[in-house]
Order: structure tokens, then C-alpha cells, then sequence
């Protein structure tokens, strides 16, 4: 299940957008974040919400602790984070009130603690050419739109120090250099969004224009905070309209990179060819990464890979958690002694084996494989572990065809079920 991550800028750190939502206190290599974790469910997605200067405003942006907030929403597991914050205008054309879908941005900032790696030995150059995502700003962009709000979909930001705002030469100077915006807090944050792999977009509004425009009221605190009470609501109907739609990114990234072939291996088969997937890096990261976050927390200690997909998947998967992989084979492939079970097939009989000595009586084991249509050797996969005195966790797999039966028939055995996506017939 996704999980979304939401930085509130001022104002918007409103956890009443939540359904039943409970505080979680977070404790992070780098500290503590700026303030408890709300977490909960918004139109059944779920949702960790945290405000970046504390839930008074308490804390300047100099002074947040951007390297705690970003790994505590990691730690959590969030697959995405939105960040809200206040701007003020460089441009015109960019009002008080707009909202603004950053692409770009520009550090001026100078004491920030800004990469996660900065161990002796730890050199990280982590690419930044686009360091907001783009799936990401698409959503944002593409509701707004239909939401009817007056926006921005691209534009470079300056991040500045502060906490104090510009002078007028600092800011003829930010205008001449091409920026759009200027803000406090975007970086670090996306950076480090970046480097821990999480893709990151922020939801900017337009409070004033800085100090550069002649017969405009020069920037306050107080300028900032009224238009964004004024304007939040626009904020939350937008993070309201976006949230499930961003869940299903996964779902058709990932569908998008699985190749389907036609009649193969018989006619009437829609064959769902996960080669396309391995080949793709960004593509296996991402299922790498839904896995990881749906099982680092579950106490498995030995992931069982079915043959033969299911030994890609599942080593790369118990290699990031850190534990154990076994091979479950088709007959006559193990070298060692093995137990064996059998499975019907359409026509006739096929069986699985494991080395008796690959599980230990009591080991939490998860299984799994590249798909899921009938069942059958999921159901003799479990069975091979349950006689060796091991607890089947899960059975998990990239793909599901949803009509051929296979989860129902595992959960009616007590097992529970995963698939990354689900895909119609066979």
C-alpha cells in the first residue's frame, strides 16, 4: 500500500485532514524531526503528515532539522512526500495566492547540513538535473487545472538562508539570475528527498513580490501568514483531489514497463513478460522499494524465491532486508537432500522441492514469485515450508491476474497476499 508523506509549510500542517489519524514520535539517526508525525488515512490512502517549523512555528528555517524530517517520513515509509510552503514572487505574472510546481531551484543558503552522506570515505555525488518529480507535478498540475485555480507549472526557486527576507539588491539580483520564486525551504528538503530516493514535489503559493516591485508593500511575516490563511483551503482541496491519484503512480509506472504478448504460450494467453521490468532500473527500483517498505517492518527473516523469476526478485529483496534468501526448484535442480511437493497442473502433475536444511523450524519466511494466476505452486510452495516448521508471513508477487483465482484460493488456505499490480484475465 502506498504511503504519502506530507511536509506542511505555514498553515498547512493540518493533521483534521485526516480520517482517525494518531501522533507517532520518530527517533532518527540525525535527531529528532520538527514535530510528531501525524499519521492516518486521507480518502483511504495513507498519510504522514509533519510540520516543518514545529506546530507553532516555532522554529526558523535555518534552524529545522531538514535531515531528521526527510529520514523520519523514510523511516515510516513513505513512497512520495509533498511539501507545501509559502513564496514570495519574482515574476508579474505570478500573483499573491497563485500556487507554484517548482522544477528548478537555486541554493543561496549557506550553514545547512544538506546530504545524509558526509561519513570520511562516504562520497555520494547524487545527480540533481531535475530534482522535483515530474510524475509528481503532473498530478499537481493537472488538478489544479481542472480545480480551477490560478497557477504555475514550472519555475525556479532561490533558496535563501533567512530568516530574515531580502534586500532590494538581493532581490534585482535573484530576478536578473533567472529565478521565479524565492523561498526558505525547499532546499535541503528536496535533496534530500533525492538521495534517499523518495520523489518530491511541492505545492508553492505566492504570498507578495519580495521587495523588488515599485507601488508594492515590501514583504512581512505578517503579509505571508494572512495570505496564506486566506488561501489554504485551495492547498488542502488540491492534496485532497491529488492523494489517490498519486497511489496509483506505482501501479501504472510499473504496469507501464511489463510487456504483454498476445496468444503465447497458446492462443487466447495474454502472456505478462516481466523482462521488460528487470531490464528497467528505474522500474525494479520501484518495486524493490514497495517491497522493502512493506516488509522491513514484518519480521521476516528468509525470503523464499519460487523458480525461476522468483529467485530475481527475491534475492535483490532479501539482500536490501538485510536477511536470508532460499531457492525453492523444480524437481531433479537442489543438490542436496530435499523435501518435495506436488502440484496439479492443467494436464497432469508437477512438483517443487527445497533443501531440508534451508529453513529452520520457527523462521518467518516470505515467499515469492513474479506472478500469481492459479495458484497451484504458490499453494505446494507454502506447504514445502509449513513441513519444515517455518510461518509463511506472506506470499507476495509482482503481478496478479485478478481473474484466474490464485489469491483466493491462497487466502482460503489462511495465507495472506501481495501483488504489486493486478492485471485483468489471462
Amino acid at each position: 500500500m502506498v504511503k504519502i508523506g506530507i511536509i506542511g509549510g505555514s498553515g498547512l500542517d493540518d493533521p483534521r485532514l485526516l480520517s482517525d489519524y494518531f501522533e507517532k514520535e520518530v527517533d532518527t539517526p540525525f535527531g529528532r524531526p520538527s514535530s510528531k508525525i501525524s499519521c492516518g488515512k486521507l480518502n483511504g490512502v495513507e498519510i504522514c503528515i509533519l510540520a516543518r517549523h514545529g506546530r507553532k512555528h516555532e522554529i526558523s528555517p535555518s534552524k529545522v532539522n531538514y535531515r531528521a524530517n526527510i529520514h523520519a517520513l523514510k523511516i515510516l515509509g513513505c513512497d512520495y512526500i509533498i511539501a507545501t510552503s509559502a513564496v514570495g514572487s519574482l515574476r508579474e505574472e505570478i500573483r499573491s495566492g497563485d500556487l507554484v510546481f517548482l522544477d528548478q531551484f537555486i541554493d543561496f543558503t549557506k550553514f545547512r547540513k544538506n546530504t545524509f552522506f558526509e561519513k570520511y570515505g562516504e562520497v555520494v555525488h547524487s545527480p540533481m538535473a531535475e530534482p522535483f518529480s515530474k510524475e509528481l507535478r503532473k498530478i499537481l498540475i493537472e488538478n489544479c487545472n481542472s480545480l480551477g485555480f490560478r497557477f504555475h507549472e514550472k519555475a525556479t526557486i532561490v533558496v535563501v538562508e533567512g530568516p530574515r527576507f531580502s534586500t532590494k539588491a538581493e532581490s534585482f539580483m535573484f530576478r536578473n539570475l533567472g529565478c521565479d520564486v524565492i523561498g526558505m525551504t525547499a532546499f535541503p528538503e528536496v535533496a534530500l528527498a533525492n538521495e534517499l530516493n523518495i520523489p518530491y514535489a511541492t505545492v508553492a503559493m505566492s504570498t507578495d513580490y519580495d521587495c523588488w516591485k515599485e507601488n508594492e508593500e515590501s514583504v512581512s511575516f505578517e503579509m505571508v501568514l494572512k495570505t496564506m490563511k486566506e488561501n489554504a483551503d485551495k492547498v488542502k482541496k488540491l492534496l485532497i483531489e491529488v492523494i489517490p491519484k498519486i497511489a496509483n503512480v506505482n501501479d501504472d509506472f510499473i504496469k507501464d514497463k511489463i510487456r504483454t504478448i498476445a496468444n503465447f504460450p497458446k492462443p487466447g494467453i495474454m502472456f505478462r513478460d516481466i523482462t521488460t521490468l528487470l531490464k528497467d532500473s528505474e522500474g525494479m527500483n520501484r518495486v524493490i522499494e514497495i517491497l522493502c517498505n512493506r516488509y522491513k517492518d514484518k519480521k521476516v527473516n528468509i525470503v523464499a524465491g519460487i523458480e525461476s523469476r522468483g529467485f530475481i526478485i527475491g534475492a535483490i529483496l532479501a539482500n536490501k532486508l538485510g536477511i536470508g534468501f532460499v531457492p525453492i526448484r523444480k524437481k531433479g535442480k537442489l543438490p542436496h537432500e530435499v523435501i518435495r511437493e506436488e502440484y496439479d497442473l492443467e494436464y497432469g502433475k508437477d512438483s517443487i522441492e527445497v533443501h531440508k536444511d534451508a529453513i529452520n523450524s520457527g523462521d518467518n519466511v516470505l515467499i515469492i514469485d513474479d506472478l500469481i494466476a492459479t495458484g497451484g505452486t504458490a499453494v505446494a510452495a507454502g506447504n514445502l515450508i509449513k513441513k519444515l516448521g517455518g510461518n509463511v508471513v506472506e506470499l507476495a508477487f509482482v503481478i496478479e491476474l485478478e481473474d484466474l483465482g490464485g489469491r483466493k484460493k491462497l487466502e482460503n488456505l489462511g495465507y495472506d497476499v501481495f501483488s504489486v499490480v493486478k492485471f485483468e484475465g489471462e
